[in-house]
Formats: C-alpha cells, sequence, structure tokens
C-alpha cells in the first residue's frame, strides 16, 4: 500500500508556527479534505507532503517507488507545444518503464548480465507498465480533457493560446492523467465550470489512490471526500466523516471556547475603554497603566473564521414593479456567425433569483452583461420594469479599483450611514481582518479587489442585483455570510456560480443556456439537475433500441431533433421536431402529431402560468400574515391562513398536472 506520512514535523516562518508537531498519514484509499482559515498554512503544509518545502524538525516518509502528483493553487503555464502532446507528458512514468524494459532487452539480446534475473525484471516492468495503464493512454488523455471542459478541436492548439484559467484545467489534467499513488489538490475547483466539477467528482469517487485537497466548495467536499484535517492555530486535528459533518461536530465541540471567546473580548474591550478614557489623567494612570500590562499579559484565545457569526443585510431595495425585466426577440452573435443567442425571451418577476446555467461559451456572462447594461451590440428589446435600480457585479468591477485610499476608507465613502459600524464585520466576512482593512487599494491583488467590488455593490441600493460568480475568491465561510444576506434581500437576483451548493440553496429558477438555444426549468437547481438526469437516461435508452444503420434521411431527422432545443419561454417546449423521421410517418400523420405537441405545449404554459399566478397570491398572503394588525387579530390569521392552506393545496395540485404534462413531451 502506498503512502506519504508527517511524523512530528514543525515548520515557522519567522517567529509565526506554520505547523506544529503535526502528523498526517495518507495512504491508497484516503479521501482527504485539508482545512483552515484564509492564511493558516493549508498550502504550505502540502507543499511539504509533496516533497516541495522541507520542514524545520520531525520525519516525512514515502514509501518506495510511490508517486506523488501535486497541483498548486495557480501559476502554471504550458507552452511550445500542443495540447495533445503536453497531456502525453503526463505518462512520462510509463515511458520510463518502456525504456528499462527495452534495454532489459536488448541485455538479453547480447547475452549480458544474469539472464534468469533480467528475465524477472523485466517481466515486473511489463506487468507495472500494464497495470498503470500506459498502453491506454490516448483514451485516458481524451477522456480527461473532454470531462475537463476541452474540446476535441483544442487537442491540436498550441498550449500557449489558452488562457490563465484554461493554463490551469491542463495542469489538472495532467496531474489526473499521472494516475499517481497520491493526489495532492491545492483549490482545483477554482477554474472549472459546474459541468467539469461534476466530472472531477466522479473521478475522485472511482480514485483508487488516495488524494488530499483544499477547496472553498462544501458541495464538491462532501461528495468526494470521507476525513478533514482542519490546520488551526498550527495545531493539526482528524475529524471522520463529510465536510457538513466535521461543521456539525466541531461547532459543537468549540462551544465552550466561543462562550471563553465572547467573554474575554467584553473584558478586552472595557479594559481598552478604560484605558483610552483614564490613560492620560493623573489619579487613573496608575490604574491604566496596570490595565495596560494586564492585556499585554493576557493569553487572546483564538477561533477559527469560520465560528465567527458574521451576518449581514443589504440597505432595503427601493419599490419595484411585479415584472422586473423583460426581454423580447434578442439576438447577439460573434464575429457576425457565431450565435450566441437567438430570438431570446426572459421574464424576470420581483423576488425571483434566477440562476443562469450552461457550460463555457453559451453565453451566460454575456446576457448578464446586456441585462446591466454593459453590452449594447444586439438587436432585440430589453425592458426594464418600474422603478427597477440595477447593481452589477462581475470579476472585471476590481479593474475600477486603484488609488492610494485604504480598502477601509473607499468603503466608507460608499456605504450609506446605517452601515458604517458595520463596515469591518462586512469585510472580516469577505476575508479582510485585522490590518488588512489599512491596505492601499494599489497593492490589492485581482481577487482581493473581486471581493471588494462585490462588497460595494451590496452597499448599494439596489432592487435587481446581476452577478457573475460572486462566489469566486471566498472561502466557505464567507460564501455562507454572501447566502444568508441575498436570501434575505428584498429584491431580484439573476446570477451565474460554479457552486452547486450555492446555487441550490439560492435560485428559484433554471435558465439553461447553450450556444443560440434556451430553455427554462420552473423549480429549483435540484429539480433541474434530476430533469437533466432523467432526459440522459432517457437518451441512452433510445440508443439502446435505435437500429446501428440509419439512412441518410433518418439522421437527418436526429441533426433537426437536436437543433431543436429550443427557443421559447416554455420550460418543456424543447422537442418540436417529430418524433419519427419523414419517411416514416406520413405526412397526415405527421400533421396530427404536430398538432397533438403543440396543444401539450399549451398545457404545459398554461400550468406554469397558474403556478406562477398561485405563487404570487401565496407571497401576498404572507406578506398579509406578518402584517401586525393580521397575526395579532386571531380571526383574521385563521381567516388569511385557510386561504393559504387552499393555495398550497391547488399549487401542489398543479405542479403535479405541470409534470405528468412535461414528462409527455421529453
Amino acid at each position: 500500500m502506498a503512502f506519504v506520512q508527517f511524523s512530528q514535523v514543525s515548520l515557522a516562518f519567522g517567529d509565526r508556527d506554520i505547523l506544529k508537531n503535526v502528523t498526517i498519514n495518507l495512504q491508497t484509499g484516503s479521501k482527504v479534505a485539508l482545512t483552515g482559515a484564509n492564511g493558516a498554512g493549508k498550502s504550505t503544509l502540502i507543499k511539504v507532503l509533496a516533497g516541495l518545502v522541507p520542514p524545520d524538525s520531525g520525519n516525512r516518509a514515502v514509501q518506495k517507488e510511490c508517486r506523488i502528483a501535486y497541483l498548486p493553487q495557480s501559476g502554471l503555464t504550458h507552452h511550445g507545444c500542443t495540447l495533445r502532446e503536453e497531456a502525453d507528458k503526463a505518462f512520462e512514468f510509463g515511458y520510463e518503464l518502456q525504456r528499462r524494459i527495452d534495454e532489459i532487452g536488448a541485455q538479453l539480446e547480447k547475452g549480458e548480465g544474469n539472464t534468469d534475473s533480467l528475465v524477472t525484471q523485466q517481466a515486473e516492468l511489463i506487468q507495472k507498465l500494464e497495470d498503470s495503464g500506459w498502453h491506454r493512454r490516448e483514451a485516458a488523455a481524451e477522456s480527461v480533457l473532454l470531462g475537463l471542459g476541452f474540446d476535441r478541436s483544442d487537442f491540436n492548439r498550441d498550449t500557449a493560446e489558452f488562457s490563465g484559467g484554461w493554463q490551469m484545467r491542463i495542469a489538472l489534467a495532467k496531474a489526473l492523467m499521472q494516475g499517481p499513488d497520491i493526489l495532492l489538490l491545492d483549490e482545483p475547483t477554482n477554474y472549472l465550470d459546474i459541468e467539469a466539477r461534476s466530472w472531477l467528482e466522479q473521478f475522485l469517487q472511482n480514485f483508487r489512490g488516495g488524494f488530499l485537497l483544499v477547496s472553498h466548495d462544501r458541495y464538491f467536499l462532501d461528495v468526494t471526500i470521507n476525513e478533514v484535517y482542519e490546520l488551526f492555530n498550527g495545531d493539526l486535528k482528524r475529524y471522520p466523516g463529510n465536510f457538513s459533518h466535521y461543521e456539525k461536530v466541531r461547532e459543537v465541540e468549540l462551544k465552550t471556547l466561543i462562550a471563553a471567546y465572547e467573554q474575554q473580548q467584553e473584558e478586552i474591550n472595557k479594559l481598552e475603554d478604560f484605558i483610552r478614557r483614564f490613560g492620560y489623567k493623573a489619579t487613573k494612570a496608575a490604574q491604566a497603566q496596570e490595565y495596560q500590562k494586564k492585556l499585554e499579559k493576557m493569553e487572546r484565545i483564538e477561533i477559527p473564521e469560520s465560528l465567527k457569526k458574521i451576518h449581514f443585510t443589504f440597505p432595503p431595495a427601493p419599490h419595484s414593479g411585479r415584472l422586473v425585466f423583460r426581454m423580447n426577440g434578442i439576438n447577439k452573435t460573434y464575429d457576425g456567425e457565431r450565435k450566441i443567442l437567438n430570438n431570446f425571451e426572459l421574464t424576470l418577476e420581483n423576488g425571483e433569483r434566477l440562476v443562469v446555467a450552461g457550460r463555457n461559451g453559451a453565453g451566460k456572462s454575456t446576457l448578464l452583461r446586456i441585462i446591466a447594461g454593459v453590452d449594447k451590440d444586439f438587436s432585440g428589446e430589453t425592458i426594464p420594469g418600474a422603478g427597477v435600480q440595477i447593481g452589477y457585479f462581475s470579476q472585471d468591477n476590481a479593474e475600477t479599483i486603484c488609488g492610494k485610499k485604504t480598502i477601509l476608507d473607499y468603503l466608507e465613502e460608499h456605504a450609506p450611514l446605517e452601515l458604517i459600524p458595520k463596515l469591518r464585520d462586512m469585510l472580516g466576512a469577505f476575508l479582510f481582518r485585522g490590518d488588512d482593512v489599512y491596505k492601499s487599494l494599489d497593492v490589492l491583488s485581482g481577487g482581493e479587489k473581486s471581493r471588494i467590488a462585490l462588497l460595494q455593490l451590496l452597499l448599494s441600493p439596489v432592487n435587481l442585483l446581476v452577478l457573475d460568480e460572486p462566489t469566486n475568491h471566498l472561502d466557505i465561510h464567507s460564501k455562507d455570510v454572501l447566502l444568508t444576506a441575498l436570501r434575505d434581500f428584498g429584491g431580484t437576483v439573476i446570477f451565474v456560480s460554479h457552486d452547486r451548493g450555492f446555487i441550490e440553496q439560492l435560485a428559484t429558477r433554471v435558465l439553461e443556456l447553450k450556444p443560440g438555444q434556451f430553455k427554462y426549468f420552473p423549480g429549483n437547481y435540484e429539480y433541474y439537475m434530476d430533469q437533466l438526469a432523467k432526459q440522459k437516461a432517457q437518451e441512452t435508452e433510445t440508443k439502446l433500441h435505435e437500429p446501428q444503420q440509419m439512412d441518410s434521411s433518418a439522421s437527418s431527422g436526429t441533426q433537426n431533433k437536436k437543433a431543436d432545443f429550443n427557443n421559447s419561454d416554455n420550460a418543456a417546449s424543447a422537442a418540436t421536431a417529430p418524433q419519427s423521421s419523414p419517411t416514416q410517418l406520413s405526412w397526415e400523420e405527421q400533421k396530427a402529431q404536430t398538432a397533438a405537441r403543440r396543444k401539450l405545449e399549451k398545457e404545459v404554459q398554461q400550468l406554469e402560468e397558474k403556478i406562477t399566478a398561485l405563487e404570487s397570491k401565496k407571497t401576498e398572503l404572507e406578506t398579509k400574515l406578518s402584517d401586525p394588525a393580521v397575526y395579532s387579530n386571531g380571526e383574521k390569521a385563521k381567516a388569511v391562513q385557510r386561504e393559504l392552506d387552499e393555495l398550497n393545496s391547488q399549487i401542489e395540485e398543479t405542479t403535479t398536472a405541470w409534470e405528468e404534462a412535461a414528462e409527455k413531451l421529453v
């Protein structure tokens, strides 16, 4: 069994202990997450495990011939060859084995050395080469590259043509293709869309070696790992179970510590307040000095940032009408040829939280730029509702943040007066802690500027938030703070995210984009994924029963079916093409089938409109029930509750009818 392990390893940078007598054992089958606050030393620990940074003391042991693959957070680039050639470098281990096999073969031909010993060595190497999968390397490379989002047309592109995010995908692909005994992955999901993350989840679930990874995606961690190591103040502690289980156990475990921390903070505040008020008064100077010494000697209690409860709310959203934003007949092309949006339609209602899903290049960011008014190069009309004020966030916002002002001064200029006292806590939630708030804007990294841009937007009184990847550069705790604020937000949200857990907690409706095509799903993200799974299962079933050979007309019918994904605001009208080819149905049969399908589509659309109206009425009643004049009056409250119960029944019945009708259209 392959392994790499620490025993009593310590490492310090200056007077700061990064690792203090740390012990960890990774072996075949290990599925480990490493967690800890930003700056706790997680990346350093991984580098020590990889053998890139020597510890100050302790032992690092690696089993003989144990192969370790390491992926850093960022900074890797590739050039000078095609993607296919770069991928092939991942199989150097196999090439080396083949060279040794050939060398032994040459010795045997010349009659050199001990024949029996050489034959045994060669047989062992041949078996090792076979077990490594080296002979199937081309298929393995193709599978990994496609899974991580590359297209076959990318295989012969020069690697220098790929952007920074895609460069890291290349590095991740190579680490996975090596087939190592131990995988060390530092933030592998940073540059992946949700489809690539899902593929990586499956890969790690099936991985036969051991791995340790750092990630800020809770869902990704929950489905891939079965133990957690927390690095806190240089100490490393193991927790069995997935990440959500670790959080529950850790919170219970630290209740006493949190209570002591809060009590100490209260005492510190009192002492500091006394020193500040009376430090320069002669009658109190001695006592102030005594308090100052007490503060200096006090052993400060620290708790993980993830357990510090920080909550903030948006400024009240300005009132807007029921229809917040509409788009009619939107067309957008690049280079005058490639259609990104084709006759696109959108209706956003007040209070909706719409997630835009789709692979890279499907037009998600383009759509958000059009809604925000940043991109005006399109045809069709956009119709903002009455009183709508749009707030837009994208990674590009960071480029406008510069100057000599400190972070705190900059945000105080943009914050409403009532939020200024909360700015320090809000900055802490967005990973600016302690003296970080006094950093000059000019020295901030791109990720830090993105977090400032997001926080700046959240301080603004708007009622339509357009958010393109708001969770990038945030840790799990910061995402939770943002998620809570967005769920409490009184306006409307349309957003793109690659964090599945974040999407599942926030989205109330899903828009799926493909280049030039779109489709709505009137439910949360879990419902959307269920529908995709059903569709995939049905496609697989259809393929199993299709004849192996198809005539040209049948093939044409199939292509038409694929092209007819959808160009309407209807969740279930994706398959408007006939189910059989023209050669298999008469004209009358095709006409009857098309008419029946249109009738069913109309029924689905009417049911969707009814559900929307019922949900709107339900929201009104819930608002009414929260009115003191109603809930303090028993009779009025009971009457409203009866209406709500009846509405819930109607919504359930209508949803069931919609699901049955939609199933017939799949």
